[in-house]
């Protein structure tokens, strides 16, 4: 076996002939393929699951007319475990009657 080979031996032994030429082509067979039907889900009825868990806060606040006047607490109850959540909608709610209102607390319900 030699080992000095010339360009051309090397290229024709990794790569083969380089006489061909033209290319071959393959056209690949089309297979029909089967109609695809897609339908819409049907409409699926929301459930609770009976005897669930709705997570509840109950938000308390110190609302007034006057500044630094008479003031009382009233408590809010919101449906969401969020606690910023549940103090905005309970400030939005109080905003609706009283002038100033203050965060008193906010406290999971049992």
């Amino acid at each position: 076996m030699t080992t000095d080979l010339t360009e051309d031996e090397m290229r024709q032994a990794l790569f083969g002939s380089t006489l061909c030429a033209e290319p071959m082509r393959v056209v690949p067979k089309q297979e029909e393929l089967p109609t695809v039907v897609i339908r819409p889900p049907a409409s699926v009825a929301k459930r609770r699951a009976p005897g669930g868990f709705t997570p509840r806060l109950r938000v308390t606040l110190r609302v007034g007319n006057e500044f630094e006047g008479e003031t009382e607490l009233i408590v809010h109850e919101a449906d969401t475990m969020s606690t910023l959540q549940a103090e905005q909608d309970a400030m939005k709610a109080a905003r609706k009657k009283f002038r100033y209102v203050e965060l008193v607390s906010v406290k999971p319900m049992s």
